[in-house]
Parts: C-alpha cells; sequence; structure tokens
C-alpha cells in the first residue's frame, strides 16, 4: 500500500485573496500514525485526530500505516479548520476507500466533527469566491451553509452532510450529496430589514442645508466632517447617510458578502445595503485598519466598511496615529497589510464620516451667552489639530452645525423629506455619473482622478473655476484640494440634472468644502 500519493483540492485565505492547496497524503510502511506539514497552525495541526476520528466513526477507519498529509504550496502558510475535508478525502483515498481520480480538480471546504459531521468554515463565501476566480467549476460544502455557498455565481456547489456523503459521492453512489443552484431561495436578512424601516432621514430637525449636503456626499460618495456642539445633530445625520445610499450591484454586494463571510455567522442573502461601521474611539490601529496575530488577517472597520459609510464619532478623541494611518487607503480605496511571514491586500473602498466638537466642552462659538466655553484658545487649537491637515485636505464636504432652536422643534409646517425620496435623487445622480464615466472604471464622481476632470475634454472654462483658481493661487486650496472641490462641483451639477457644472455649482462645492469666496 506504500507509495500511492492522493492528492484533493482546497483554499487557504489570506484576507481575501485566496490561493489553491492541495493536500498530498502518502502511507508509508511505519508504525500507525499521522503528521500533517506544509506549515500548518495550531487548529490545522490538530486535525490528524479530528480525521481519525471522524473516518472511524464513518465506518472508514484508515490504514494502519503511518500516513504523510502535505499541504502544497508548503512555503505557505495556512491557518483554520476549513481543510478536514480535503484531509480526510485524501487520506480516505490513499487508504484505498474511494477512488482517488476527480478529487484535485473539486475545492473542498468544511470543518470536521468527531462523529463524521460537517461544520462551516470561517470565510465560506470568501473561499468559494476564490476558488472561482481560481478555475474550480465544483466546491464541496456542508450542507448547512450551501445556500450560502451558492450565492457565488459560475461555480457549482455540492453539498454533502458528512463525510459519508461526500466518499459516496465521489464513488457515484445515488441520493448522497446534491448540488445547489445559484437561484436557491433565499431568507431575508429580519435585522437589517428591520434597522432600515426605523432609520430615517425624517428624523432630522432643523437643518435643511446639512441634509442637503449629505444628499451631495451620497451622490458623490465623498468624505463628510461634521463639526458642532453636542445635541446639534452630527450622530443623527451620519447614521442615516447610509439609508440614502442605493442598493450595491452585483460585483460590489459579492464583495461586500465575502467581507461579511469571515465572522463566524452564515450568510442568507448577498449583502444589498450599504454597510456601516462606528467604531469606539479607543479601538486600536489593528482593529480599524485591520491586521492580527501570526498568520491569520483579519479585516478591520475600514474594510468591514467597504462599499459603506465608516463613521468616527468624536474624530479627536481617536489616537492620532490611528487617524493618520486612514491617509493612504482613503486615497487607494485599499489597505495593505504586512507582516514578517505574510502580505495581503484588502479593499477599503469605504465614505468616511468624522464628527468633532468645536472644543473639549463643546461650547465653543456657541451664540447662547448663558453657556460660555470654559476651555483655552489654547486647548480648542491642541483640540482641533489632533485631525492631521493631510487627513483633513481629503475631507471633500466640511459642515458646521448648530444646536436647533425650541421655535424650530415646534414648527407645525416643517415639512420632512424622507429617506426614499432623497434616495430616488441619489440613484439618479449616480446614474448620470455612470453613463458619463463608463468604460473607464470609475462608477461614482469621487473615484475619478483630478487629471480627468482637468483634461482639454472635461476641463471647465475658466470663468466657472475663476474662484477656484484664486483660492488655488493664495493658497487656500492644496492641489488635491482643488481637485476634490471638482468632483463635489460635478456631482452637485447631476443632482440639477445639468450636463456640466457652472460657476454656481463651483462656488458652491467651495463653500461646502469649507473655504471662502474672497
Amino acid at each position: 500500500m506504500s507509495g500511492i500519493v492522493c492528492r484533493a483540492a482546497s483554499i487557504a485565505l489570506t484576507g481575501l485573496q485566496g490561493t489553491t492547496v492541495m493536500v498530498e497524503s502518502a502511507i508509508s510502511q511505519q508504525l500507525p500514525g499521522i503528521a500533517i506539514i506544509g506549515l500548518p497552525d495550531a487548529s490545522l495541526a490538530e486535525a490528524k485526530l479530528r480525521v481519525r476520528t471522524a473516518t472511524s466513526q464513518a465506518g472508514m477507519p484508515l490504514s494502519n500505516r503511518f500516513i504523510t498529509v502535505n499541504l502544497a504550496p508548503a512555503s505557505l502558510p495556512k491557518h483554520g479548520s476549513g481543510f478536514d475535508l480535503a484531509i480526510a478525502l485524501a487520506a480516505l483515498a490513499a487508504s484505498r476507500h474511494l477512488p482517488a481520480t476527480g478529487l484535485a480538480d473539486v475545492a473542498h471546504l468544511g470543518e470536521l466533527a468527531l462523529d463524521g459531521a460537517l461544520r462551516r468554515p470561517a470565510g465560506l463565501l470568501s473561499s468559494v469566491a476564490a476558488a472561482r476566480n481560481l478555475g474550480f467549476l465544483r466546491a464541496m460544502v456542508p450542507e448547512s451553509c450551501a445556500a450560502e455557498a451558492a450565492l457565488v455565481p459560475g461555480i457549482e456547489v455540492i453539498a454533502v452532510p458528512d463525510l459519508a456523503s461526500a466518499v459516496a459521492w465521489y464513488r457515484g453512489e445515488q441520493g448522497r450529496g446534491r448540488a445547489v443552484s445559484p437561484e436557491t431561495p433565499t431568507t431575508a436578512s429580519a435585522e437589517a430589514e428591520t434597522h432600515d424601516a426605523r432609520a430615517d432621514i425624517a428624523d432630522v430637525v432643523g437643518q435643511p442645508e446639512a441634509v442637503e449636503a449629505m444628499v451631495i456626499a451620497a451622490a458623490g460618495r465623498h468624505h463628510v466632517s461634521l463639526l458642532g456642539p453636542p445635541g446639534a445633530g452630527k450622530t443623527l445625520l451620519a447614521t442615516r447617510l447610509p439609508t440614502l445610499l442605493p442598493e450595491l450591484g452585483d460585483e460590489a454586494a459579492l464583495e461586500a458578502s465575502s467581507i461579511a463571510s469571515l465572522g463566524g455567522s452564515p450568510l442568507l442573502q448577498l449583502v444589498r445595503r450599504p454597510p456601516f461601521e462606528s467604531p469606539h474611539h479607543t479601538a486600536s490601529a489593528a482593529s480599524i485598519i485591520g491586521g492580527g496575530q501570526g498568520i491569520e488577517i483579519r479585516p478591520g472597520a475600514i474594510t468591514r466598511a467597504c462599499h459603506g459609510v465608516l463613521f468616527l464619532d468624536e474624530a479627536p478623541e481617536f489616537p492620532r496615529t490611528v487617524l493618520d494611518a486612514l491617509r493612504q487607503p482613503l486615497e487607494t480605496g485599499r489597505i495593505e497589510i504586512h507582516r514578517s511571514r505574510i502580505r495581503t491586500v484588502l479593499p477599503a473602498r469605504v465614505q468616511l464620516v468624522l464628527a468633532a466638537n468645536p472644543c473639549p466642552c463643546g461650547n465653543a462659538g456657541s451664540p447662547d451667552t448663558a453657556v460660555s466655553c470654559a476651555c483655552t484658545p489654547r486647548t480648542r487649537m491642541s483640540y482641533r489639530q489632533r485631525i492631521s491637515g493631510p487627513l483633513a485636505d481629503r475631507i471633500d464636504l466640511r459642515l458646521t452645525l448648530h444646536r436647533v432652536s425650541k421655535v424650530l422643534l415646534d414648527d407645525p409646517h416643517e415639512q420632512r423629506v424622507t429617506s426614499s425620496q432623497l434616495r430616488e435623487r441619489v440613484v439618479s445622480a449616480r446614474a448620470i455619473a455612470a453613463e458619463r464615466w463608463s468604460g473607464t472604471g470609475w462608477t461614482v464622481n469621487a473615484e475619478v482622478p483630478g487629471s480627468w476632470l482637468r483634461s482639454q475634454r472635461l476641463r471647465l472654462p475658466r470663468a466657472d473655476t475663476a474662484v477656484l483658481d484664486h483660492a488655488l493661487a493664495r493658497g487656500a486650496l492644496t492641489l488635491r484640494g482643488y481637485d476634490r472641490v471638482l468632483r463635489v462641483a460635478w456631482t452637485v451639477s447631476d443632482l440639477a440634472g445639468a450636463d456640466r457644472p457652472r460657476r454656481t455649482e463651483v462656488a458652491q462645492a467651495l463653500v461646502l468644502r469649507g473655504g471662502d469666496l474672497a
């Protein structure tokens, strides 16, 4: 029986990037035992005990000789229990319990229970999507999470409840293992639907200019900062921004769902609503940017909010290093994580919203003489400077809010628009932008490089950009800020249904950035 080498395929995840792992199993004339080599972590090294017990419980004991399991490529660090199914099938094939042909053509994903049942591994949807991108036509997964795996189009999903059914499927036995179609009905997330039903922009009282600015931010996916005293509505506006965003397209929904699948909960449907992340200001850099210990990379809040909103409330209270770490991913839309033994790239296409008080006590600039600021000028300046200039330069819309007076609260004639009404405007504006940028790879104005907006084809007349050129000439704007004002001006134009921005839209974009027209 020695000399037989059997191979079964699986997928190793590094962040969201997948690599084909060929599980090789061979039997040698030594005392009974199993060894797993190829840089496994602790949970993966323990698979030898799970595999031997599960195969015995399934009535298919392994060979009474020594079994060597190699995870190729051997230089790639591997982690997690998702390799259990591939290891068991390769070992059983080497023990002559099933044919070895075909095992290398199917991506096997699943954790073994001691009785042979299969459980969902972390990141199942991401692994199936990676398997499809790597050229696999089939993936074998636990039956309990087959509907989640079937959300990935372009790959056939074989659902098996236990190890015995997986072996029977390879033996060609009828009724063991089933193919799951991507059209399998799924159940909507009741929690998400309930949250969407509760949150509405109509909850915002007496801030019409701020609401309109949030519509502009949603239409162009622009970054926003909100400055104002406690109770002015900063958090309310930020949490209502996702209700203005349109549903994610198929590609973005699959990516957002793959990120969500890295957690422990199975998905019943693709994530269609833009995600919203609001970490506390005591969060570490690793929890915001991403990282982890050893060889396992965990996405941070900036990745979990991909295609959605990352809200940092009380932004000056975050450590300066955490805030400055956002600068590069805000420009590139991705975050590169480097460790001594591993490197990966995670998506980070987020819409950033910062909220801050004007000073530590929150009363600076208040028109109410009964509430005076107790902070010294030096304290206020130090507080504002916690958000660095380079990060502030990447913010497109800078809004200053004031407390709402009781007169506005009691106004019975105030007409409040709902999120669904404003979302229609956002969808229309995004459709105009998507048509304009079709064929370029960009879909919203915030993604377009400034060199394109200043190119011969899209350059605005000097008469329309005069106020912007003057601000740049006197140093009130950087070139990055100049380009960001142009992007906002195009978004304002799209919301108005115009073919291009005029002087009015450019001036409005400059004011929204916190500039002046002098």
